[in-house]
């Protein structure tokens, strides 16, 4: 029996645990105060793009059984700011089940008066109402809520201790870098679905086909696809795209933004006028 779920995880995870011990070295080894500061701005924007692979391991568990999968969501956890389960909750649960509602979307980019919220007002809005709408869908799920709640102590613990041991490597190794990834992950949720009120899947999100950004976010930018069918591995949503593209507006497509497009980033784009690619089966 192997330990994978699907071979193709196998890559992903080591350059993970190579990030968390480059983290854990410069936490341990690091003497100057410039490194630290050094270090966060060298990745704040590679950890948003683990951020991706943090949502994929949500929806489709990378390994087959329990143990590795909490010690993979404790290094998610400081890589990211999304705790084990926390993402399963308010996102798999809550925002797949709920995003055509914006009543009920926990990712929801509507104000209370219908009207459109702004990219800022809506990552800060979402970023510190994550955990709390995490815990409130986890009401009807108790045995996820018992996982997130324990996992969520294990990992404040374990920040603590590394606080304690030192406090300033700890603030620029760990703890500024997991708020600045939710930050960009709940920022990420706003230009997949602003402003698209649909009842139908295919109309509902914005797709990124951009070669470059699907490598770095195991093809997070075929996000209809996604949507159509969110238990289907990563590794299989462009193919799956292809399938439903002919029912997906020519509008729904969109730049991905820096570092892989510097001009007009975000904008909305015809299908062809970007490169076409992904990561394969």
């Amino acid at each position: 029996m192997t330990l994978f779920r699907h071979p193709r995880d196998r890559i992903p995870v080591l350059l993970f645990a190579t990030v968390f011990a480059l983290d854990l070295t410069v936490y341990f080894t690091a003497r100057s105060w410039w490194l630290p500061l050094l270090w966060l701005a060298l990745w704040v924007i590679p950890k948003g793009w683990i951020s991706a692979w943090n949502h994929h391991h949500q929806h489709v568990p990378m390994f087959r059984h329990a143990l590795p999968n909490r010690l993979l969501e404790v290094v998610f956890g400081f890589q990211t700011g999304v705790t084990s389960h926390a993402w399963f909750l308010h996102h798999v649960v809550g925002h797949h089940r709920n995003y055509l509602d914006q009543e009920k979307d926990e990712a929801r980019w509507k104000r209370a008066d219908g009207s459109t919220m702004g990219e800022v007002e809506f990552s800060v809005i979402n970023t510190l109402l994550a955990y709390p709408r995490a815990y409130a869908v986890g009401r009807a799920q108790p045995k996820a809520q018992r996982i997130f709640l324990a996992m969520a102590a294990l990992q404040v613990a374990l920040l603590g201790v590394l606080f304690w041991h030192n406090w300033y490597n700890a603030l620029f190794v760990f703890l500024l870098p997991m708020v600045a990834s939710l930050y960009v992950t709940v920022w990420a949720t706003y230009f997949h679905h602003v402003g698209l009120e649909a009842t139908e899947h295919t109309q509902a999100s914005y797709n990124i086909v951009h070669r470059g950004y699907n490598l770095m976010t195991g093809n997070l930018g075929f996000h209809t696809a996604h949507h159509a069918k969110h238990g289907v591995h990563w590794s299989q949503l462009p193919e799956l795209h292809a399938q439903l593209a002919k029912d997906i507006p020519t509008t729904l497509y969109r730049q991905p933004g820096i570092p892989f497009v510097w001009s007009n980033p975000e904008a909305k784009i015809e299908p062809g006028e970007t490169e076409l690619g992904a990561i394969v089966q």
